[in-house]
């Protein structure tokens, strides 16, 4: 997991595909638990979204809204986007274009 400590506040991961897509989410789970920061969750290097791991996702984003945090997506790839929209994900997320566009939206909702 590629994980930039983009200021005090947020945090960039760079997401791939399973087994590790499974590991970095439950690391990430585990690390907010303790932290509290804004998270930009980059989908660049994923190209397949499974059951579990969407699970995952909605349990992250409970963690962080619960805590006041907030959770942006980005770089996700059309087949990827797909899942999104036939499972409703996508009203669900706030997603940006790529790393550059979720980090300004963050700071203009700051």
């Amino acid at each position: 997991m590629t994980t930039q400590d983009w200021s005090e506040k947020i945090i960039v991961i760079d997401l791939a595909d399973d087994p590790e897509l499974t590991e970095q989410l439950n690391e990430l789970t585990d690390r907010l638990n303790s932290e509290h920061k804004d998270v930009v969750l980059n989908f660049a290097g994923v190209n397949f979204l499974n059951s579990s791991n969407i699970s995952r996702l909605l349990k992250l984003r409970k963690n962080l809204l619960a805590n006041d945090n907030r959770l942006r997506l980005c770089g996700i790839a059309i087949q990827v986007w797909g899942v999104f929209l036939l499972t409703g994900l996508d009203s669900l997320f706030e997603v940006s274009e790529d790393t550059a566009l979720a980090l300004a939206s963050l700071q203009i909702d700051n």
